[in-house]
């Protein structure tokens, strides 16, 4: 769906974007996740043809940026960080405008069906200036799908959502993955990507890395179990040292941690051998690590030179 090779972007002696390479297969939910600055938003205005790359190459839908710009215009929707709205104008009347630029066929019943689908329709014949900035933030997302894209670009799309709007939100993104739309999302809110997302990618100018959640935590921490007992751990922790595939175990408490390659593959060997030792196991966990602690590694390990 997204396919880019060195795409690069400069502004004057800046260098927004360099030598940027994905693979974005349809149907993905894709995070793309950076620090302030970083050229998250430059990457977005690059794929869906709003500014032109000063090098490389990049493909939307099969469709060729530089190219056939109007052909991913057609197919792309954009929530952009601010959703620049006419707020004169009514929420009806704004989606009204958008979807006869988009020749949008029924353009009543995709008012409605979007209006509706995100808690607007009763407010549909206020101006949309009166909107709190969460209304407005849906407003722009409804805007954003009235043409049923393939391909979704969504630049913070809970920012300014109270709980329970964002909450909807999130639901409705992953309704659209659902129904086979691929999404592009820049957030900061690392939770969220975190449950939406397939892969995520930590981007500051260049591709930091690139993989699922969960590949990220097994690459930078490993996998970790922890083992709660009844009483205290230290008696037990000679029983797991000797285990061959137990990585760097301790007691702490009444927990015994120590690091597996495979959990799903050894907990039973370890649950065997302490109970045979005479441990009272209370219950096994693995010790998660948050998105916001791999995120802030990758961003704090700047490469050489920079």
């Amino acid at each position: 769906m997204i396919q880019t090779e060195a795409l690069t972007k400069k502004f004057a002696d800046i260098t927004a974007v360099e030598n940027l390479t994905l693979n974005i297969p349809q149907g993905e939910v894709f995070g793309f996740l950076g620090p302030n600055g970083a050229g998250k938003t430059t990457t977005v205005r690059l794929l869906t043809c709003l500014i032109s790359p000063t090098s490389g190459r990049a493909s939307v839908a099969g469709f060729e940026v530089g190219r056939q710009n109007i052909d991913i215009r057609r197919v792309v929707g954009i929530l952009t960080e601010t959703p620049g709205l006419y707020d004169r104008l009514s929420a009806e009347r704004n989606l009204e405008i958008y979807a006869h630029l988009y020749e949008v066929k029924d353009i009543p019943g995709q008012v409605e069906k979007y209006l509706r689908m995100l808690g607007l329709w009763s407010r549909r014949k206020d101006a949309a200036g009166t909107f709190s900035k969460g209304m407005k933030q849906k407003l722009a997302i409804a805007r954003a799908l009235l043409h049923e894209p393939r391909l979704l670009f969504l630049d913070e799309p809970t920012a300014g959502l109270d709980p329970e709007a964002a909450k909807l939100v999130r639901e409705f993104i992953a309704e659209l993955r659902t129904a086979g739309r691929t999404i592009f999302i820049c957030t900061h809110n690392l939770d969220e990507a975190d449950r939406l997302c397939d892969r995520i990618a930590v981007f500051k100018s260049r591709l930091r890395v690139l993989d699922t959640p969960a590949g990220l935590r097994r690459d930078l921490y490993g996998r970790k179990v922890v083992i709660h007992l009844a009483g205290e751990a230290e008696p037990y922790l000679a029983v797991v040292t000797s285990l061959p595939f137990a990585r760097e175990p301790e007691a702490v408490d009444n927990k015994l941690v120590l690091g597996l390659e495979e959990p799903e593959q050894h907990n039973p060997d370890i649950v065997r051998a302490l109970v045979a030792a005479g441990a009272d196991i209370q219950f096994v966990g693995e010790l998660r690590h948050s998105l916001e602690d791999i995120y802030l590694q990758i961003v704090s390990e700047e490469p050489a030179g920079e």
